[in-house]
């Protein structure tokens, strides 16, 4: 694992993000931006080196997650206020523009800054999920299909999130999280429970806590459709397609490079809503073509 520098940067009034950075200071900066309730250790130490080989690395903790300030209980926030989040990161840095790779939640937030600060991005990746467009997505034979009817998430997975989080101890809540990536992953690789494990034994050392915040569930979500402005896009996008993908399956990914002006689309076998080591390889080697693109 590469040596790593850490820093809080004040995101809002009462509000610190924990980031972490490593790679070449003189490399073009890559923000990894995680998904709901998700740390920024979220994102595996191998995957991170391989994108360090070419960037300056940056992962951050989003508020009520890992060592940034947990805060909505007392000060609710947007989900859009979290997107803005990813620009005072950059400030707090001193970068004034980076390649963003956002996951799930992450993804959704890497488009409203796509959409809502273009200048700071030299390119984007996006991964597992969701257009914030209303419009529809066109299939091969040409025929449409308007968003509110693109394929769910999955019935295993609604059931995972819909049971109370109730504590039971350190290994118990560890069962629960391996169970969930067990979920997430799709069922097309080998599933390894002790590296999930040890992943999230990893994430709970460096949180200091177990528990998990509701937040992302309860923030306001409006606000946060960019249909114009994706259509408009004139930046470097990236769209990974997932075919065992159980959140935001095909044609989500499709349905993205679509609505996104300009984006790019390339499937990674096997690969569902988790960063397994079978898929590390192949995803950062797909995104280091894609940010090397760019001048």
């Amino acid at each position: 694992m590469q040596q790593a520098h850490q820093q809080f940067v004040d995101a809002a009034p009462g509000v610190r993000l924990w980031t972490e950075q490593r790679g070449p200071a003189d490399a073009p900066p890559l923000l990894l931006v995680m998904g709901a309730q998700a740390s920024g250790l979220g994102w595996p130490e191998p995957f991170v080196d391989a994108l360090a080989v070419q960037h300056r690395v940056i992962r951050y903790d989003h508020r009520d997650t890992g060592r940034s300030t947990w805060s909505f209980d007392e000060r609710p926030y947007r989900i859009t206020d979290m997107a803005e989040d990813i620009v005072r990161v950059l400030d707090g840095l001193g970068i004034q523009r980076a390649h963003l790779v956002g996951l799930s939640l992450g993804g959704m937030l890497t488009q409203l800054v796509l959409a809502d600060h273009p200048d700071r991005v030299l390119s984007a990746t996006l991964m597992g999920t969701s257009a914030m467009s209303t419009a529809p997505y066109t299939r091969p034979d040409g025929t449409e299909v308007p968003v509110d009817e693109l394929p769910g998430i999955a019935p295993e997975v609604l059931e995972m999130w819909a049971r109370p989080v109730e504590d039971h101890g350190l290994e118990a809540e560890l069962d629960r999280r391996v169970e969930h990536w067990r979920v997430l992953s799709g069922g097309q690789l080998p599933f390894d429970a002790g590296y999930y494990r040890d992943l999230e034994r990893r994430v709970i050392e460096h949180t200091g806590r177990y528990d998990v915040s509701t937040a992302p569930s309860r923030a306001d979500h409006s606000g946060m459709l960019r249909t114009e402005a994706l259509a408009a896009n004139e930046v470097p996008v990236l769209v990974i397609s997932a075919p065992a993908e159980p959140v935001f399956p095909p044609p989500h990914p499709q349905h993205l490079a679509q609505v996104i002006r300009g984006a790019a689309l390339v499937e990674i076998p096997g690969m569902g809503h988790a960063l397994p080591p079978e898929v590390q390889g192949p995803l950062a080697k797909a995104i280091l073509a894609h940010t090397g693109e760019v001048g």
